[in-house]
């Protein structure tokens, strides 16, 4: 059964007495990059189940958006270093 975009949702659990926190997810590049964790850290991040993963809870963050300066300055530090981003893959 395929899921809508708005069905295909990531829940993150976590409470102050365990150092895990657990992440459901149908996001299909957060999957892929838990899997590649789980591989590269399988101490760390365990994959429960086929969309769920304990990871530890300092892997969690909210971060401060990029302002327009900094995402230009990135943007050219990354041209300078010779860094080119990844292709987007057609899925049709």
């Amino acid at each position: 059964m395929k899921l809508s975009l708005y069905e295909q949702e990531t829940i993150i659990l976590y409470n102050q007495a365990e150092a895990a926190a657990e992440v459901y997810t149908h996001d299909p590049r957060l999957l892929e990059k838990l899997r590649r964790l789980a591989e590269k850290y399988p101490d760390q991040i365990v994959k429960k189940d086929r969309q769920t993963f304990l990871v530890p809870k300092r892997c969690v963050s909210v971060r401060e958006p990029y302002s327009a300066e900094r995402r230009k300055a990135a943007s050219e530090r990354a041209k300078a270093l010779g860094i080119v981003p990844p292709q987007k893959k057609n899925t049709y």
